[in-house]
């Protein structure tokens, strides 16, 4: 007997991949975001979208449904009609099975239509991600970048941002709505009809932070519905090492290479709203080295012999 693609008593249903890559494609969710809704790696998204894996666990089925925010039956291989063809074959059905059937496809049809009643989950409606440079000098200013990977169009959030004591932030875009440098905190209101997708800001590290040591940032974004409310943790980078490198200078070497130029223009473009300094830039590369200057409080030019 072929096995049915969708049954209530059904431990597994059978996937239609190349709808939920379409489905998820078009929303622009990211793989990351629809596994942690599920609660997967995004190797297993990646393998039921590819169809490595054709059949799904039923209550992941539903958690995935209710990821992409569809109905279950838009991401299953087959209509119900045509599953139960399979199972119970017109000329041999008996007035049992047309009772089944018709069973079968009530059940189904509750599902369906509870799962397009339930309001997504709080935790759904936003999510973000940090983005960090590798190094940060003493008493340098880095660039921050929190880029919202999903987010519900109606209603706001708000951003809280935890940053290291004795670090301070210089400038933000949009400007942070409250701002406690000296313990290390930033928080920014977004509301509804701002459908910006990312806030970004520059720090300026401790001078006397310890070469050596990490600085550590984490932070929450908020979503509200109904008087409820849903903090999610900011994903991404959270660590950065405390050390006498240009933040350009990925790999630390003492040197801004083409390719790190490359990136760093990439990581400016990308900072609107904030001045980072080009032409300082510009000089460090083209003198092929550079140093860090405590008293003057910058990185400077050194030419190579």
């Amino acid at each position: 007997m072929t096995q049915n693609h969708y049954d209530e008593k059904s431990s597994t249903v059978c996937l239609d991949g190349t709808e939920v890559k379409r489905i998820r494609e078009g929303q622009q969710l990211t793989q990351f975001y629809v596994s942690k809704m599920v609660g997967v790696t995004t190797d297993t998204i990646s393998r039921w979208e590819n169809k490595r894996y054709p059949t799904i666990r039923r209550e992941n089925a539903l958690k995935l449904a209710e990821a992409l925010e569809v109905p279950l039956v838009d991401i299953l291989l087959k209509s119900v009609e045509e599953s139960v063809e399979e199972v119970l074959p017109v000329q041999k059905k008996s007035p049992l099975m047309w009772f089944m059937f018709v069973a079968l496809v009530l059940v189904v049809l509750f599902v369906l239509f509870s799962s397009l009643n339930r309001s997504p989950p709080l935790s759904a409606l936003v999510t973000a991600e940090r983005i960090l440079p590798n190094f940060a000098g003493p008493g340098s200013v880095i660039p921050v970048q929190v880029r919202m990977t999903h987010r519900a169009k109606s209603g706001g959030v708000i951003l809280r941002e935890y940053f290291p004591k004795g670090w301070k932030i210089v400038q933000a875009n949009p400007p942070a709505s409250s701002l406690d440098n000296v313990n290390g905190v930033a928080r920014w209101i977004i509301k509804a009809g701002d459908n910006r997708d990312q806030i970004v800001y520059l720090v300026q590290v401790d001078p006397s932070a310890k070469v050596n040591t990490e600085g550590s940032f984490q932070g929450e974004i908020v979503a509200s519905r109904g008087g409820n409310r849903s903090a999610v943790a900011v994903q991404g980078e959270s660590k950065i090492a405390v050390a006498p490198v240009h933040w350009v200078d990925a790999d630390g070497n003492g040197r801004i290479d083409d390719g790190e130029m490359l990136e760093g223009s990439f990581t400016i473009e990308d900072m609107s709203g904030v001045h980072i300094d080009w032409q300082d830039l510009e000089e460090l590369w083209d003198a092929g080295s550079y140093a860090w200057d405590s008293k003057k409080g910058k990185f400077l030019p050194q030419s190579e012999p």
